[in-house]
């Protein structure tokens, strides 16, 4: 690590950091998963629409590249209900340890959007993430729930990065996610509102707690974070982060056993499965980023 480079890996560290927060907040906060995704994602377009306007930023796109990003909007709305769901249904070590099985499904999902050949060590990973999978339901059957909702977050949290890894090649990075909170927004609209639930008075009646943590999550861990990954990924290589942020689910975890040691505290084979599939992500990081050396030395 170069010295010079310190501080820049500091940030990307405390960036994972902040992503593990997430789920913390997610469980501390006493609306449902729904209303916290909708409040999450309006207050953080509101923040982003203001660093738009600080910086200048032209963010007039295409018809069809609002529908392409409005449809990646509905993708991330969904991935944060179910995860910040899988929490409600169960605690925040089931939601971080499913969610953290994205890689399997990364496997599978991007050679199909890239057109590519599945890697043999692609499969075998995806089969050691299974085991790990497996150990953890096998072992806290009670959260089954939690552990099917956390594993579609990870399935659509996939299908997201797969497509937004596609728009970033042509469009910038802040405007994509600009298009892609207000198209989330009006999904959630929609959505609560059928559900039964009125925007009225009691809908944004919330408690001081409640109030607090929806502002972290929404201006810290959404807007900064989002802006702080793009800024560091200027110093710091795209493989590096990519590896930094396997580390979100330990974090978090730590972080959910000491702030909520009652419910947090899962048996030795939950950890011994989510070691498992933390080791496979970092594996899997290291030699990617192997091949993709050797391809470039070629």
């Amino acid at each position: 690590m170069l010295k010079g480079n310190l501080k820049h890996y500091l940030h990307l560290h405390f960036l994972v950091f902040i992503a593990g927060f997430t789920a913390i907040l997610g469980k501390k906060i006493s609306i449902g998963a729904s209303e916290i995704v909708w409040y999450r994602m309006a207050i953080a377009t509101i923040l982003m629409f203001l660093y738009i306007k600080i910086i200048k930023l032209n963010i007039k796109v295409s018809k069809k590249a609002i529908l392409q990003f409005s449809g990646a909007g509905i993708l991330i709305a969904l991935h944060w209900f179910t995860f910040f769901e899988s929490i409600k249904q169960s605690n925040v070590s089931i939601a971080l340890a499913m969610f953290s099985s994205g890689a399997f499904f990364a496997s599978f999902v991007e050679p199909l959007f890239f057109k590519r050949r599945i890697q043999i060590f692609e499969i075998l990973f995806g089969v050691i993430v299974i085991v790990g999978v497996f150990l953890i339901t096998s072992s806290e059957l009670k959260y089954l729930n939690g552990i099917i909702l956390g594993l579609l977050s990870a399935l659509l949290s996939t299908l997201f990065a797969v497509i937004n890894g596609k728009f970033i090649k042509n469009y910038n990075a802040t405007v994509i996610s600009f298009y892609e909170f207000i198209s989330g927004v009006l999904f959630l609209t929609v959505l609560i509102y059928f559900s039964g639930i009125r925007f009225n008075t009691e809908f944004f009646t919330l408690d001081k707690v409640d109030w607090i943590c929806i502002f972290i999550l929404a201006s810290v861990c959404t807007a900064y974070a989002f802006i702080g990954a793009v800024e560091v990924m200027k110093y710091i290589s795209p493989y590096t982060v990519i590896l930094s942020y396997n580390l979100e689910p330990v974090y978090g975890i730590i972080l959910a056993l000491i702030i909520f040691p009652e419910t947090e505290k899962m048996s030795s084979q939950f950890y011994i499965g989510a070691c498992i599939i933390i080791l496979t992500l970092i594996m899997d990081a290291i030699l990617k980023n192997r091949k993709s050396r050797k391809l470039k030395e070629s």
